[in-house]
């Protein structure tokens, strides 16, 4: 099956299924019909993050809605591999950023949290949570994340799952990156720190866990921002979609 790339791709709430009618939401047809132009008879690529991409066409148009009808499935189902990105949201732009190339990279769970050093603890899970959907159309992907609401570190690390591995990115150990060969296969996650680093105690707490593994993201230290690309990068290479 080919991909449809050249047309439209919207992300809709709706199954998804050979002949199924798919209303739209007001905002949704004004990015069809006042933003996109499109008109009765034009084709859009939809996807709802479980039943792969569709090619549709526009049945119904207007301001406030409007109908579109599924033809046929162009792409199956896929979805990234068990990861979770775990980090310190920064400023607002930056951390759009960083949920943006979550995305893009392919994760499964994209997690805030709150640490000691953290210098913006506000984060917007509804707004960040559109900025996925927003990335996973722009990007081709048929799964979209879960962003989740901001926690404290103290706390996930309390109610840590006792099968996830975490790739602990540690700014003290500045030096060669950390090859992943021979790390252990199954569910992982990512662990970014603020721009202030992690505390003692937290990096205490955190070399402790059995299932963290500290690593070094090369010989200089790293932007938040760039750390996140750089330890999904090495992750995907190592464990993930990209072998």
């Amino acid at each position: 099956m080919l991909r449809l790339m050249s047309l439209v791709r919207l992300f809709v709430t709706h199954p998804l299924g050979q002949g199924q009618p798919v209303p739209l939401t007001r905002e949704q047809a004004h990015y069809l019909f006042g933003v996109m132009r499109l008109e009765p008879g034009a084709e859009v690529a939809l996807f709802n993050g479980a039943d792969g991409e569709w090619r549709a066409v526009v049945a119904e148009t207007g301001k406030k809605g409007g109908l579109l009808n599924c033809m046929t499935q162009a792409v199956a189902q896929g979805e990234p591999p068990d990861l979770w990105l775990c980090f310190a949201p920064v400023k607002k732009a930056r951390t759009d950023f960083i949920v943006e190339k979550a995305v893009e990279l392919g994760v499964r769970r994209i997690q805030p949290v709150a640490t000691e050093f953290t210098n913006s603890e506000r984060f917007r899970q509804d707004r960040h949570q559109a900025n996925a959907v927003e990335a996973a159309e722009q990007c081709g992907a048929t799964f979209v994340p879960e962003v989740a609401d901001l926690v404290r570190l103290d706390r996930l690390l309390a109610d840590w799952p006792a099968d996830r591995h975490l790739m602990f990115c540690d700014e003290t150990r500045a030096g060669p990156a950390t090859a992943l060969s021979g790390a252990p296969e199954g569910p992982w996650a990512i662990l970014i720190g603020p721009e202030g680093g992690f505390s003692a105690a937290e990096r205490a707490r955190l070399a402790g866990m059995a299932l963290a593994r500290p690593v070094s993201l090369g010989p200089r230290v790293l932007r938040a921002d760039t750390a996140a690309v750089a330890a999904m990068t090495l992750w995907q290479a190592a464990l993930g979609d990209w072998r």
